[in-house]
């Protein structure tokens, strides 16, 4: 993958970005805070989004720049990422995915696998396929209780604090493996698990949440989905982890070294906050939220390290023919 095809690729990639129609001054912040933090001596992310920003780039011109069709699926790939990282695209998303294929001379079928794929899992309930799971019964039981009695100012949790760690735990170190897999359809998984922990914390403790709860929570504490997507895959583009490189995972892990440790960090400064928030009865102010956030993902980042081990072993043990049953089961 030269520099042209990164350029053309992440092009796509902030073009979908914008394709719902949002032009609200949080997006747009958003998606430049993610620019301006993927910053590389060969590829200018910042004019990439001016030029998306200011219509001087197209999907047309794009798509040609692209120099295999291995790179024109993955494009698509990438972009239909991008449209359902906040939830199922809307009609605008699907116009945009339409051009796109087009533009990239892709096949019905070419089109429909990555679409299916990102369409059940950002889809997927939350909750267990059974139904409610077990654990939160007895602490909803009790936060009613106590509700009744006055004011809740904290929660009484079904699970120790030490299984929830675990839990944390086990979440994060899954999603810094998805970040060094080349496969694009790795990295659609990882807000979903992200999304699946902050709900079972939260149950955990007896709250009835649902996706757009959690999503607002995560925005509240900075962590903006499209962004962390985008976030992701130009961390991959620019690292040169993607492309498809089967039977290299050697190389891969070393490349996705920087990727794995960000989506490690993530993962496990908002689960730990999330679990300091349901925990204290949701009392927590935005500017709280977002302090400690900034304060929990800056310590996970070194806690990563001590975890690499066991990242890398999970990395090769994942398959991802099965992404949503892994997610599903998680």
């Amino acid at each position: 993958m030269n520099t042209a095809d990164q350029n053309a690729l992440l092009t796509i990639a902030l073009l979908a970005a914008f394709a719902d129609g949002g032009k609200g001054d949080a997006e747009r912040a958003e998606v430049r805070r993610v620019a301006e933090s993927l910053g590389d001596a060969q590829i200018n992310m910042a004019a990439l989004y001016q030029d998306v920003l200011l219509k001087r780039a197209t999907v047309a011109s794009a798509a040609a720049a692209l120099s295999s069709p291995e790179l024109r699926q993955l494009a698509f790939e990438l972009a239909v990422g991008v449209c359902d990282a906040d939830g199922l695209r809307n009609e605008a998303e699907t116009r945009f995915l339409a051009e796109l294929g087009q533009a990239l001379g892709l096949t019905p079928p070419q089109m429909a696998e990555p679409a299916a794929t990102a369409d059940a899992l950002a889809t997927m309930p939350l909750e267990d396929i059974l139904g409610k799971p077990a654990e939160a019964s007895a602490a909803t039981a009790a936060t009613a209780a106590a509700a009744s009695a006055g004011p809740v100012v904290a929660s009484v949790a079904s699970r120790s604090d030490a299984e929830l760690d675990k839990m944390i735990l086990n979440y994060s170190i899954l999603n810094g493996a998805l970040e060094l897999l080349p496969q694009s359809m790795a990295s659609m998984a990882i807000i979903p698990l992200q999304m699946k922990m902050v709900y079972r914390i939260g149950t955990a403790h007896g709250y009835e949440l649902d996706r757009g709860h959690i999503k607002d929570l995560l925005a509240t504490m900075g962590v903006g989905l499209t962004g962390q997507y985008l976030e992701e895959i130009g961390r991959k583009v620019i690292g040169g982890l993607l492309g498809k490189v089967a039977g290299r995972m050697a190389g891969g892990l070393a490349r996705g070294a920087t990727g794995a440790a960000f989506s490690f960090a993530t993962t496990y400064a908002l689960g730990q906050v999330a679990r300091r928030y349901y925990a204290g009865g949701r009392t927590m102010s935005t500017q709280t939220l977002k302090d400690a956030y900034a304060a929990m993902f800056a310590q996970a980042k070194g806690l990563q390290a001590q975890y690499a081990p066991q990242i890398e072993q999970q990395a090769r043990t994942v398959d991802v023919s099965k992404i949503v049953q892994m997610v599903r089961a998680s």
